[in-house]
């Protein structure tokens, strides 16, 4: 578990990382099976959209606990840059 993480956060972060890890072994089970390649993407998409959605969880964990902490002790600046690089790489 993240160091700072909320407890909420843990708790919502870690059930849909559950459920993703379900949607992975479908879809490796569809190409087992050989599903339509369609049928295949529309998973695979759905998996993307909930790792965005843990992704956005993490992100406004580390808002509302560390550089709300940094801020408060006049620190704010050392975590813009660095919010804005892992905005990028989230949204690839």
């Amino acid at each position: 578990m993240v160091s700072d993480m909320d407890s909420a956060i843990a708790s919502k972060t870690d059930r849909r990382l559950a459920i993703i890890e379900g949607q992975l072994r479908g879809v490796r089970r569809m190409l087992d099976e050989q599903s339509p390649c369609m049928d295949v993407l529309t998973q695979i998409a759905a998996i993307q959209k909930a790792l965005r959605k843990v992704g956005r969880l993490v992100v406004d964990n580390h808002l509302r606990t560390c550089v709300t902490t940094a801020i408060k002790a006049g620190r704010g600046e050392e975590h813009y840059d660095e919010l804005l690089s892992i905005m990028d790489q989230l949204n690839k």
